[in-house]
């Protein structure tokens, strides 16, 4: 085969030049400004640090682990949220309890830089131990090193 050959009509003046395309777009811009002047309530932005946003009932925020009455981390250490992340944000580290038969999460972080804040750890934990519940959405940091939670910023949230 020699070639492809496209076949179509040549374009026009009006075509080549963009004229009208280039009319409605300064349209649509110039609508935009008029109504961001004229008519700031209905205006999609909000004056963020004194408006708050309103959260859906739902909203998976930062997380958190639950307490046991007496203090202590709920969780088990059983792994299954670390098995179900599927970004493998979850380092789980377990320890035994002196005096009961269940382990006790020693070490416990979540790598925020990593999670895709999915809600699939919180489904697969076993003892709801750990929540996306906290409406907490700032999350922007100076360091690294900040975004990797620990267990006692976990609990404390």
């Amino acid at each position: 085969m020699p070639g492809i050959r496209t076949v179509g009509r040549p374009m026009t003046i009006r075509e080549r030049w963009y004229l009208f395309e280039i009319v409605k777009g300064m349209a649509v811009s110039f609508r935009h400004l008029v109504t961001n002047i004229f008519h700031q309530d209905r205006m999609p932005t909000l004056q963020y640090p004194e408006e708050k946003r309103v959260l859906p009932e739902r909203f998976r925020g930062r997380h958190r682990l639950m307490k046991r009455e007496d203090g202590t981390p709920k969780c088990v250490a059983c792994y299954c949220c670390q098995t179900a992340c599927p970004a493998d944000c979850i380092s789980i580290e377990a320890g035994e309890r002196p005096d009961e038969e269940e382990k006790v999460a020693v070490r416990f972080d979540i790598n925020i830089l990593r999670c895709v804040f999915c809600g699939l750890c919180v489904e697969a934990c076993p003892v709801d131990a750990i929540r996306m519940d906290t409406g907490k959405y700032e999350l922007a940091s100076d360091s690294r090193a900040k975004l990797i939670y620990d267990i006692g910023t976990l609990l404390n949230d």
